[in-house]
């Protein structure tokens, strides 16, 4: 589908538009960098306050529910799309060079303001020293409502399932990350998100214990790397593809044979795993493993040494033990990685929504516990 090319005159009113009954859609925008730049290596926090900006400046009650809710995300974020090269601490963007940015909105309650921020999309992408404009936009994901997804899959053409994870995916599994495409982790994933925002519920357990039954793996081809997760911390993820089927007796169950692949529909617009709002989890239908959104050196320097130093803080402060310990380890971890790459305390203190003089003392504090530790 062609890309609707932007003007003065059409910047103001694009013709994006869908059925007042939509409940998802997923849009896709052509952006060019104002001038050859250069991006920090989590700049993906960057177009996430952005894009929570775009909302609060119109719908500050909608902006406050995506920003604090504590339940499913209802919309997710790309990484940019193109050639982005690592140039010493920091990504190059090229000047003439177009990359894509993917939004997804999978609830009910959000497609409203979408629905009138896509006919006055602002001109340009804020972001810290590498401004965007926006040359495009186009619907990536059809608009569609959970109920024509499920009724859709009544009568599935394939007895397969594939599925393409084109940027770094991971569970949460015992407090642990877990960067394995198990079908159980895959569809507790999805069906969450399902049952929060579809209005359509389906008994967890249930629909599980029939996955673990039922559900095979025929094919994959996956490998791992290590990422920055969010604002903060480090994740260790895996990108590539996989192929499901069934079992013979899957039958046995129609209704959750027809929600698997209902889920499977559903995937492109939630995302796979935590993080999906940050860039994470990004997944399409089909064996597109060549399409995988590239994960920089630079990147994958400030995950590894994040999580490097994250352990050094985790193993001092071993007494107190618990969440707060694993939290506050993190955020030494990530404020000191950034510092160690030159990035200013202010920008650090932006991403991470804190006070600046508490990420200076933090600073401070993380690198006595790492001189401590040698």
């Amino acid at each position: 589908m062609a890309l609707r090319k932007r003007t003065r005159k059409s910047s103001v009113q694009l013709n994006l538009s869908w059925s007042g009954k939509t409940e998802l859609v997923g849009l896709v925008l052509e952006v060019v960098p104002c001038a050859a730049s250069y991006l920090y290596p989590q700049y993906t926090v960057g177009l996430h306050a952005w894009f929570l900006n775009q909302v609060r400046q119109s719908d500050p009650r909608l902006s406050a529910y995506l920003h604090d809710s504590q339940s499913e995300k209802p919309f997710t974020i790309s990484g940019l799309e193109g050639s982005l090269l690592s140039t010493g601490k920091n990504l190059h963007l090229q000047a003439d060079e177009t990359y894509r940015w993917y939004i997804t909105v999978l609830s009910p309650s959000v497609i409203p303001w979408l629905a009138q921020w896509v006919q006055e999309l602002p001109e340009i992408i804020e972001l810290r020293n590498a401004p965007l404009i926006i040359r495009a936009a186009e619907i990536a994901l059809a608009p569609t409502t959970y109920k024509d997804l499920l009724e859709a899959s009544r009568t599935s053409p394939t007895t397969k399932l594939k599925l393409s994870f084109v940027s770094p995916t991971s569970f949460r599994r015992k407090k642990h990350h877990f960067p394995l495409p198990v079908p159980n982790n895959l569809f507790h994933s999805y069906l969450r998100r399902w049952n929060d925002f579809s209005g359509i519920n389906f008994e967890q357990e249930e629909f599980l214990a029939w996955v673990d039954e039922c559900v095979l793996i025929q094919r994959h081809r996956l490998e791992s790397i290590k990422v920055t997760a969010g604002k903060k911390g480090s994740v260790t993820g895996f990108t590539g593809a996989i192929e499901l089927g069934l079992s013979a007796n899957a039958s046995e169950q129609p209704e959750f044979e027809q929600l698997f692949y209902a889920l499977g529909q559903f995937a492109p617009y939630c995302g796979t795993g935590h993080k999906t709002t940050f860039g994470l989890g990004q997944t399409r239908l089909g064996w597109l493993e060549e399409d995988k959104e590239p994960v920089s050196s630079t990147q994958t320097i400030l995950a590894q040494r994040i999580a490097e130093l994250t352990e050094v803080f985790l193993r001092q402060r071993k007494r107190t033990g618990g969440t707060r310990a694993k939290d506050i380890a993190e955020t030494w971890a990530t404020i000191l990685a950034r510092r160690e790459l030159g990035e200013s305390l202010q920008a650090i203190a932006t991403d991470l929504e804190m006070p600046y003089q508490t990420v200076k003392t933090y600073a401070k504090l993380a690198r006595r516990a790492l001189a401590d530790s040698n």
